[in-house]
């Protein structure tokens, strides 16, 4: 046996030095880690409220020098600037980083700008609607979120990345840039500029706190912000009003912002970008965030219109809320052929008043 060991140690040694070396392949995984901490960093550095400013017309520095700069296009477009219609995916995730640790996007907003770029417009998807979920079936909107995370370390990247692939096939639009806001993000956003406005048709009483909040404008802070966009029990329209307080939450952040004069305080737009910490992530290796702002100037009205996807009433004991088989259609069909502006026009009632 010593002797079978010892010609063994003599073969290696031999062939020592024809072994490749590993500082190549070293160096090569070193890239491919370096790469996935920037695109983890890139997700989370720039901020859930870039996104909504982006996304909502309010205009910010270009916040990414480490872009290079394209040339001229082809078409005559200004050099990284988009055309056509965007879209914009928004997630509010309840739980996430907290026991239990949920991970289920109760809210889900997509943020369309016009190719005539004359207003935002402010469409929340019901967490309850049912839809296919790759890997999953057939089941809640909320649900993609939880599946796409994982278990036991919820991963928000990929949460958001299945849920933006439902929501893509549900709506036949391409999502262009999104963000996902945890609570805790949400409480440090507006505890960061000092609480938002928001106005409310009806009072409201916290299931969870039992919190008063009453019919009227009034400023919250990060703690009752959270508060509110958690109720949905005791509402009459349940997860239907609980998404009207998310558009009027929104609608009160951009007044806070803008109030403040953040976005041309170099200073006070990092501290608001940094407060979310881990409770937000960003999507911005679709259409960067910076080509996103680009088209702001070309907005007619920052002012937003609120509106809610048509569904019909639960089918079957899950309560999975079906699409409204008429409106609920022909209003994914206007989303699709951006024409939003006439399908409101057609359909007062079905605006959310944000303010």
């Amino acid at each position: 046996m010593t002797v079978i060991e010892d010609d063994l140690r003599a073969a290696f040694v031999r062939h020592e030095p024809l072994t490749p070396s590993t500082g190549p392949l070293r160096a090569a995984i070193d890239r491919v880690a370096a790469t996935r901490r920037r695109r983890r960093q890139r997700f989370q550095a720039a901020g859930v409220t870039l996104a909504v400013l982006a996304a909502l017309g309010v205009g910010v520095p270009q916040l990414r020098p480490d872009r290079p700069v394209d040339g001229p296009s082809l078409s005559g477009q200004p050099a990284g600037t988009p055309s056509g219609a965007l879209n914009v995916l928004l997630l509010g995730v309840d739980g996430f980083g907290e026991q239990p640790s949920y991970r289920l996007a109760d809210s889900v907003l997509l943020v369309h700008i016009p190719a005539d770029r004359s207003r935002p417009y402010l469409i929340s998807l019901p967490r309850d609607l049912g839809v296919s979920i790759p890997g999953r079936g057939v089941d809640k909107l909320n649900s993609a979120f939880f599946t796409g995370a994982g278990e036991p370390r919820p991963d928000l990247d990929a949460g958001y990345d299945l849920t933006r692939r439902v929501v893509a096939d549900l709506t036949g639009v391409r999502v262009d840039a999104g963000a996902v806001l945890t609570f805790a993000g949400l409480r440090r956003i507006t505890d960061a500029v000092d609480g938002v406005q928001v106005c409310l048709p009806k009072e409201v009483r916290s299931w969870h706190t039992r919190r008063t909040f009453p019919a009227g404008c009034q400023r919250l802070d990060g703690a009752a912000s959270v508060d509110l966009l958690r109720q949905r029990r005791d509402l009459p329209d349940g997860a239907f009003d609980r998404d009207r307080n998310a558009q009027r939450y929104v609608a009160g952040l951009i007044r806070a912002v803008s109030a403040k004069d953040v976005l041309s305080n170099p200073v006070r737009l990092a501290g608001l970008l940094s407060a979310p910490g881990k409770g937000l992530a960003v999507d911005d290796d679709g259409l960067p965030l910076t080509r996103l702002v680009a088209v702001l100037p070309e907005l007619d009205s920052v002012d937003p219109v609120g509106l809610s996807l048509p569904v019909g009433e639960p089918v079957d004991d899950r309560t999975l809320l079906p699409l409204d088989p008429k409106l609920g259609k022909a209003f994914l069909a206007a989303l699709a052929e951006d024409r939003l502006a006439q399908w409101v026009a057609q359909h007062p009632e079905q605006v959310n008043p944000v303010r």
